[in-house]
């Protein structure tokens, strides 16, 4: 089993606070896992077993614990002293009101809560004002691209790897199979499961169809500016006559589901962050592919994208830059840090590099620069940096 370590070190200050620890992620990206994880840990740490209680909301064994009240009694029962517990609940999202419950358990007993979902209802300001502040919250990813080597035993990239990586993702469990066709059959597998509990179920949506289509444009338009007003003439090439609102509807269940993610724009010189011309990106681009329509994704916003899931994973909180005469793919910024990132395949040439580096003339602030290629000679030029992508998703140091 591949340890999370990336994760693990962020949440491992909060294992003994009575804040709710809440995971959420894509289904299938590990958080079942983390959680065995961090169990295993508390386990080495002597522990009594009995003082930690798991719920999988997706065992049936499980499936009457799905109303709360029953819920909050199952727990209850089972803490049986003034020690620590620890509780952990996965899934949760299958819970009506599981809030609920967590508020109850926080403020009666001697707990310490771990809760996942896949539904992004667990980082939504309504949340948040139940919770009144009282939790932490994770973003869990499918695999970085290093996590990819490390499962695969491998300790070097290689060209083979990186574009399976690009073409299937990294959900962990497509890793078991090698067959395209069996790797296909995985990802619509969890696409499906996506659609059934998290769209239809949970959501109410019921045109499926219509998701899948507005679904495909995302995909065919990553990292482009969003128009309504496209993907309107988009449907109607489908035969579909749709509303704004219904396609913002559906976009909002996209997110919340989370298949995609919407980045909004930051302007650089307003320092201001913008509502309109947002951009789309896909949690996993093996779920992309299998949606896509055409025979592979355009590789270069595949790159971006990747970059922009990694800049996520480490940690960054992420927007499509705005300046004066144009765009910059991104802006990255953390607490203490911020940085400019370009992406681009490759720099063949001067016009392309000009393009490239040239974006950054119009920013005068000293923030780090970078712009990253898949070439492996170095560009850097005017105090930019030029980091090869690899290395980038490999060195933790580099940005």
């Amino acid at each position: 089993m591949l340890k999370r370590e990336i994760y693990l070190e962020r949440i491992r200050d909060f294992y003994d606070s009575d804040l709710i620890k809440i995971l959420v992620g894509i289904r299938r990206c590990g958080k079942s896992v983390i959680l065995e994880q961090i169990i295993q840990e508390l386990k080495e740490r002597n522990i009594d077993e009995d003082h930690i209680i798991y719920v999988n909301f997706e065992f049936i064994e499980f499936e009457q614990l799905s109303d709360y009240k029953k819920l909050n009694q199952y727990v209850k029962e089972k803490i049986t002293d003034d020690k620590l517990y620890y509780l952990f609940f996965d899934e949760i999202q299958n819970v009506d009101q599981f809030e609920k419950v967590i508020n109850s358990l926080r403020a009666s007993k001697k707990v310490s809560i771990f809760i996942t979902g896949s539904n992004s209802r667990l980082l939504s300001e309504e949340l948040s004002t139940v919770l009144s502040g009282r939790y932490v919250s994770f973003k869990i990813n499918p695999l970085s691209y290093k996590e990819v080597l490390q499962l695969l035993g491998k300790k070097k990239s290689t060209e083979e790897i990186f574009e399976n990586y690009i073409k299937w993702g990294s959900l962990p469990n497509r890793f078991e199979f090698q067959k395209e066709e069996a790797i296909k059959n995985y990802l619509y597998g969890v696409f499906d499961s996506i659609i059934l509990r998290d769209v239809v179920e949970r959501l109410k949506i019921r045109d499926t169809a219509l998701f899948n289509l507005i679904l495909q444009y995302i995909i065919d338009t990553i990292g482009r500016e969003f128009s309504a007003e496209n993907i309107i003439n988009f449907l109607k090439n489908e035969g579909r006559e749709v509303s704004t609102l219904t396609i913002y509807s559906y976009l909002d269940a996209l997110c919340k589901a989370l298949l995609v993610r919407k980045v909004y724009r930051y302007d650089i010189h307003g320092k201001a962050v913008l509502k309109t011309l947002n951009k789309y990106y896909v949690t996993d681009l093996g779920i992309a592919q299998i949606k896509n329509n055409k025979t592979e994704i355009d590789k270069s916003y595949a790159l971006e994208n990747i970059v922009y899931n990694e800049l996520l994973i480490k940690g960054y909180d992420v927007y499509t830059g705005k300046t004066k005469k144009g765009e910059i793919d991104f802006v990255a910024t953390k607490p203490d840090k911020k940085i400019y990132v370009q992406v681009a395949f490759s720099i063949p040439n001067e016009d392309t590099k000009q393009r490239e580096f040239g974006a950054y003339n119009v920013i005068n602030d000293n923030y780090p620069k970078y712009v990253i290629t898949l070439d492996n000679l170095s560009y850097e030029f005017n105090g930019i940096k030029h980091i090869n992508l690899i290395d980038f998703l490999l060195d933790d140091n580099l940005v």
